[in-house]
């Protein structure tokens, strides 16, 4: 997977995606399809967004016994997105059946989507892991832990924060994907993201792909704000 600008769509109809979609008529678009818009809309949006040219990370973070992500995933490759996930937390079996999965449910002749592991949430401070999570670490000892593990796995990467990035690709190199969302520009309201960076800190810090919603998404003119947080992770502003 190359590297990538990923908009979230923080939308929860079809509706809403296709009037901020129809914004973009010059555009070829990586978007993030999320649990709330999943949920709501069904299959149906993926088969919309794929029409239109776009390419689509699915983030539903499964998590569950190893069978029935894999038999989950067989599904979910049928799709045909380009990115999906799993929680780390689930383990080494659960992530290798989810990788078992996707290449059996990958039609023949065509690519098996990318897969990565959420490692610990943005909105997750290394105070509420230790306390809630009961993990004995710092969060960046946390976080490559499970990305370490995700690798022996066999996945392509995790979803980290900037903050984690020089650490993960410092043991496990440059080629095992880090997808960063808590993207905000400088000026922007942090919402409830708490480990975050913009958009050249984390090209700077060396993630392969950033994720950002509302700086985009919220903006008066989404495509004039798609430029520019593009030409700030592209390093060309």
């Amino acid at each position: 997977m190359e590297k990538a600008l990923i908009i979230a769509l923080d939308f929860n109809s079809l509706e809403e995606v296709t009037a901020f979609l129809d914004q973009f008529q010059e555009e070829k678009l990586f978007v993030k399809v999320g649990m709330e818009l999943f949920y709501s809309a069904g299959p149906s949006i993926i088969t919309e967004i794929k029409k239109r040219g776009h390419q689509i990370f699915l983030d539903l973070k499964l998590h569950d016994i190893p069978n029935t992500v894999k038999q989950a995933m067989k599904v979910l490759a049928k799709l045909d997105v380009d990115l999906v996930n799993v929680h780390a937390a689930g383990g080494k079996w659960m992530m290798e059946a989810a990788l078992a999965g996707l290449q059996e449910g990958t039609q023949e002749g065509k690519q098996r989507p990318a897969i990565i592991a959420v490692t610990q949430l943005t909105s997750t401070t290394e105070e509420d892991m230790q306390h809630d999570q009961r993990i004995p670490l710092t969060l960046e000892q946390s976080v490559l832990s499970y990305a370490t593990l995700a690798s022996e796995a066999g996945l392509d990467g995790v979803v980290c924060s900037t903050h984690e990035v020089e650490a993960i690709h410092g043991k496990l190199g440059n080629d095992f994907l880090t997808v960063t969302p808590g993207i905000r520009m400088a000026d922007d309201d942090t919402h409830d993201q708490k480990r975050i960076a913009t958009p050249e800190k984390a090209r700077l810090l060396g993630t392969n792909s950033i994720v950002v919603g509302r700086s985009i998404t919220k903006a008066t003119s989404p495509v004039e704000a798609y430029r520019l947080v593009k030409k700030a992770w592209e390093g060309t502003n």
